[in-house]
């Protein structure tokens, strides 16, 4: 799964060095340290919170964080060595840890593989762009630290802005098959088609790197997807913004969670962390790095409503 996002990277990121001569990402208002030498926004440990930890995972002295390296930046992804996992979900992993007196211990898997492990005990935790469904909850524990955002990205420059499914009629978009945001995209379509409206055209491709490609060439109007990889790209390459952003759930705010097996012990210890972290401005330095201010939650909130089941 690696090729295809470090061939995304090379196509709308330009390589370029920093003051401290690390690789990084340019082009935008957004510039990306993409080395494996991240220089991590860092936490004190916080005895009261940890002596909450189940003494299990103490005694252990490491917290083992699963989750997918399969996704775009700045998610969960591949630093330039190709083997180092980077992104904002590793460094809100590694904030937990610190907090919580334990080392992190980043892992990686697919993402069926992710729930697995969860389920397994192999991971003590999720974190890997996982929103809070109300199926998910009859089997895990969550704590919420991001909102699940969709966002439709065009190639910048223009006047056309999506606020509601009427402003699709007509339009060619790409889409990722299988994802609730296709699912989105077509009862738009549907619902545009029943009042009289045009259909949208809804196109798929392999990989973000065709995306991009696809948005350059006109091809597309838009892309639409999750709001992180687009707020990125498009802060990143300065070539793309993004002209709508909506709820990963529709009617329901999704939200984004630390992920626990049910009932292990360590919801309440890591809600409580991200919540130190939110105060103290840790949080928002890590979201702020990776451009995604604008999905940052007030507070963390455990189990709290997902989106419904289907």
């Amino acid at each position: 799964m690696r090729k295809p996002l470090l061939a995304a990277l090379a196509l709308v990121l330009a390589a370029c060095g920093t003051a401290e001569s690390e690789p990084s990402s340019s082009g935008g208002a957004l510039n990306v340290n993409l080395s494996p030498d991240q220089k991590r926004v860092t936490a004190q440990k916080d005895d009261k919170i940890a002596s909450k930890v189940p003494e299990k995972f103490r005694t252990k002295g490491e917290l083992v964080i699963g989750g997918s390296a399969g996704t775009a930046p700045p998610l969960r992804f591949y630093a330039t060595d190709d083997k180092t996992v980077i992104g904002v979900e590793t460094d809100i992993a590694t904030l937990v840890a610190d907090v919580l007196g334990l080392k992190p211990k980043l892992e990686v898997s697919s993402w069926e593989n992710l729930f697995v492990g969860l389920d397994s005990g192999a991971f003590d935790v999720g974190l890997s762009n996982i929103t809070v469904t109300e199926a998910r909850k009859e089997k895990y524990d969550f704590a919420t630290y991001r909102l699940d955002t969709l966002a439709f990205e065009a190639k910048k420059g223009g006047t056309w802005r999506v606020k509601e499914p009427e402003d699709v009629a007509g339009k060619v978009i790409a889409v990722g098959s299988g994802t609730n945001q296709e699912k989105i995209l077509v009862d738009w379509s549907t619902k545009n088609v029943a009042a009289g409206l045009k259909a949208t055209d809804i196109k798929y491709f392999q990989n973000s790197s065709d995306y991009y490609l696809a948005l350059q060439s006109g091809r597309i109007d838009a892309y639409l997807g999750p709001n992180p990889t687009s707020a990125y790209h498009a802060a990143t390459s300065g070539q793309t913004e993004v002209i709508g952003t909506f709820s990963g759930g529709a009617a329901v705010q999704g939200k984004i969670a630390v992920t626990t097996k049910k009932d292990n012990g360590l919801v309440a210890p890591v809600q409580e962390a991200l919540n130190q972290l939110i105060a103290n401005g840790k949080y928002a330095e890590v979201l702020q790095r990776w451009g995604l201010s604008d999905e940052a939650v007030p507070a963390s909130e455990i189990n709290p409503q997902g989106l419904p089941k289907t």
